[in-house]
């Protein structure tokens, strides 16, 4: 249930069909997040450098701070994406199934990625969990997530679009993510151990007894 995207970037807000400059450099920049997430994996996060990213993905080091910023930038970016990939399951599920189980089912989506294993997942949350600047990024970005998937959730819960801001919906959205994210931590602490959709279902469970 729980993995990290690195094929592009895009703006959680933008639901055109991409053109074909903005398809070339979310290429360039999947390229680049590939090389870097290489990297990362076999030598670290702290221990890689800027320039060893843009050696490894063939550009130049000035060329590679016109895609991203910092190392950060790589590995976070991209989750924006994974949200999007759940909010489009969330809205394809029955209109009828009750929010808990909708977004429960739509979390599903983040294990469809086609380079998704268990080994290489581990090995990304064991960075992410374990450095300080990628755990503070990772949790503001899922705060994009509660954004994407709060509207459905409304609608679950009878809500319609005018009414005022629904503090159920919020609620249900920041739990199911919250426990997301507890149950990743607890099985990376694990060391992989464990069925991680088994540990997320506890974990909500525990917040809904």
């Amino acid at each position: 249930m729980h993995r990290i995207s690195y094929t592009g970037v895009v703006d959680a807000h933008d639901t055109r069909e991409p053109g074909l400059r903005e398809r070339t450099r979310r290429a360039v920049r999947a390229e680049i997040g590939g090389a870097a997430m290489r990297l990362f994996l076999e030598q670290g996060f702290e221990a890689t450098t800027m320039e060893q990213i843009a050696h490894e993905a063939g550009i130049s080091r000035r060329s590679l701070f016109r895609y991203f910023g910092t190392k950060e930038d790589i590995v976070l970016g991209n989750l924006v994406e994974s949200g999007l990939a759940v909010r489009d399951a969330l809205e394809a599920r029955p209109a009828s199934e009750p929010p808990w189980e909708a977004l429960r089912a739509a979390l599903e989506a983040l294990t469809l990625d086609p380079e998704y294993s268990p080994e290489r997942t581990l090995k990304i949350s064991k960075m992410l969990y374990g450095t300080p600047s990628l755990r503070a990024g990772h949790l503001e970005k899922r705060l994009r997530w509660q954004e994407l998937l709060v509207p459905n959730i409304r609608m679950r819960l009878g809500a319609e679009a005018g009414d005022a801001p629904d503090p159920r919906a919020q609620a249900i959205v920041a739990c199911a993510l919250t426990c997301l994210d507890v149950a990743g931590e607890i099985w990376t602490r694990r060391n992989g151990e464990g069925d991680l959709g088994q540990l997320f279902d506890e974990a909500v469970a525990a917040v809904r007894g």
